[in-house]
């Protein structure tokens, strides 16, 4: 007999509402199997497993419809978003500098994410059976982990430059990524691929009868081993301790000394002798603190449905189910919420920067200026495509 998915702490961003249907339609099936067979045998003997559900599991399938057509808006503002963002930075040199660069690389792993997990689990969400195969059952959790942990270092990176770039008022910040950054950027990457190993090691495509000639496959992790086991048990305090509770703490730390550091020289001759760069300083800020409280908002309701299961759920409790149907939904709202990460950031700096919003204004004018060359042939002006060059 398996085990129940919710029995065990969730994968961040996994597809647990398949998971449980289909453990649950086949745990179904061998308990009536069991049953019958221990009456025939023993009729004094009970069947031995938890008690059956005294409510189905369930999604509505007007979720579904709003949960697919909520990941296709996720996909296409966030594609549009950070490619644009990518672009603005390459293509100008006044906007090549280490936090810009630092932003670089947090669009980068957005778009890892969207490309090549949104649309995969798009599908997974109305669809029990997942015919992807194997190695993309390991695939898509070890880039979700990645992207995650590709976010979270990035925010804590940019924070310390925030940090550092307020305490060093002597510094003059010049055009260029430094070569420290460059190699501050590639550790990022691969430490964050290092650390979401264990969600390729765990996840395992299995099979399961849910009726006479109907089996389903599903990408779940099971203790099978000593090591997934004890991953199984921790892994949801590890996630909500590194990947939420560090990035908001050292941010939290930096920013408060940012602060007290801006307050000790709000008076004097070196405000007046650095106001403009100061000003710019303090705008950059800005933008990375608003980075990481949108991060905190959209990731809070996920690492607090994920906990909340850990504490309140009880698999021998006949009303399980009934509980796992909240769950759930509110497993997929936080997710969404979670997603809406990989696509926003390019909104908050567009509201928070004056130079994005420049920058993205010009290549908007582009955009409609490229599209209206292709109606006449000859336009009247060529001032704007000599700035979109």
């Amino acid at each position: 007999m398996s085990q129940e998915t919710a029995n065990k702490p969730s994968v961040l961003l996994d597809s647990e509402a398949e998971n449980l249907k289909a453990e649950n339609s086949l745990r179904a099936k061998h308990d009536r199997k069991l049953a019958s067979s221990n009456s025939s045998q023993n009729p004094k003997t009970k069947p031995p497993g938890r008690p059956k559900c005294t409510h189905e599991m369930s999604i509505r399938a007007i979720f579904k419809y709003i949960n697919t057509a909520f990941s296709f808006l996720i996909f296409a503002v966030g594609i549009i978003g950070n490619v644009t963002l990518l672009r603005i930075i390459c293509q100008h040199k006044n906007m090549r500098n280490r936090p810009n660069a630092l932003i670089a690389s947090l669009a980068m792993g957005d778009i890892l994410y969207i490309v090549i997990d949104g649309p995969i689990n798009v599908y997974k969400f109305p669809f029990a059976d997942q015919p992807f195969g194997q190695f993309l059952c390991k695939l898509l959790p070890f880039i979700q982990k990645t992207s995650v942990g590709i976010t979270v270092l990035n925010l804590i990176a940019l924070s310390v430059d925030r940090y550092r770039a307020v305490v060093s008022w002597s510094r003059i910040q010049s055009n260029g990524i430094p070569m420290e950054t460059v190699v501050q950027i590639v550790m990022i990457w691969m430490l964050s691929a290092l650390l979401a190993v264990p969600e390729a090691i765990g996840f395992n495509l299995h099979r399961f009868n849910i009726a006479s000639n109907v089996t389903i496959s599903t990408c779940l992790v099971r203790p099978e081993t000593s090591f997934l086991k004890f991953y199984i048990k921790f892994k949801d305090w590890w996630i909500f301790g590194f990947y939420f509770c560090i990035p908001l703490t050292c941010s939290a730390i930096f920013y408060g000394l940012m602060t007290h550091e801006l307050l000790r020289h709000e008076k004097g001759d070196l405000k007046r002798s650095l106001g403009e760069q100061l000003k710019q300083r303090r705008e950059v800020a800005k933008s990375v603190f608003c980075l990481v409280v949108i991060f905190a908002l959209c990731w809070l309701p996920l690492h607090f449905s994920r906990l909340l299961k850990l504490m309140v759920y009880d698999p021998n409790d006949p009303g399980r189910c009934e509980l796992l149907n909240i769950l759930l939904v509110l497993d997929y709202f936080s997710i969404n919420l979670a997603t809406i990460n990989s696509c926003i950031n390019p909104i908050i700096l567009f509201f928070v920067s004056r130079k994005y919003r420049h920058y993205f204004m010009v290549r908007m004018s582009c955009s409609l200026a490229s599209w209206f060359d292709r109606c006449r042939p000859k336009p009247k002006s060529a001032g704007i495509f000599k700035i979109c060059r």
